[in-house]
């Protein structure tokens, strides 16, 4: 199996979040650098095979596979009642106890306010510990009104997010380059 570079999880129920815009613009971002990206929108999994733990399922075993092939994960959630969505949630759950072993993770979160600003960090990152993360970088973590939306639908992504998103894909970038620089001495 080909090795993917990237896989972008967004763990949105909404069909147009804050959270998922955040990870499209880190996909842009990697794939601008050259990189192959992959992408699971975890709402467009069988809710039944997710609230079931079908594990059987073609979709559910399409996308375990993905992440699987990645070197690099974009987890993007939006936070609610201070935790990531229960959509993630029920998708980690469905990975095997070893499955994220040696992954490096770029974890991006939305929120209506600042309280909730380490959720990433005591919510998310213990369960992607369990499941073998190499390292977390770039915990970003964005409040409503630094993503207002745009005339067309979208959101605008504050100017201090793009900073901070732009960082952790430089972080993510050089830790590709290291490893394909391991892979190859």
């Amino acid at each position: 199996m080909k090795m993917t570079e990237v896989v972008v999880i967004t763990g949105s129920p909404s069909a147009n979040s804050r959270s998922a815009a955040l990870a499209a613009h880190a996909r842009q971002l990697f794939e601008g650098r050259g990189v192959s990206v992959e992408q699971i929108d975890v709402k467009s999994l069988p809710a039944e095979d997710l609230l079931h733990a079908n594990f059987n399922s073609a979709e559910i075993q399409a996308a375990i596979a993905k992440v699987s092939a990645a070197r690099l994960l974009v987890v993007a959630t939006p936070i609610y009642k201070v935790a990531y969505s229960g959509i993630l949630k029920a998708f980690l759950d469905l990975l095997p106890q070893d499955g994220l072993t040696g992954k490096v993770v770029v974890s991006i979160a939305s929120g209506g306010s600042a309280a909730h600003l380490l959720a990433l960090d005591y919510a998310l990152r213990p369960v992607l510990a369990s499941l073998g993360v190499q390292s977390v970088i770039g915990n970003i973590y964005a409040v409503d009104s630094q993503l207002p939306r745009s005339p067309n639908g979208g959101y605008h992504i504050d100017t201090e997010i793009q900073r901070r998103l732009d960082a952790a894909v430089d972080a993510g970038f050089e830790q590709l380059v290291r490893l394909d620089l391991a892979l190859t001495t």
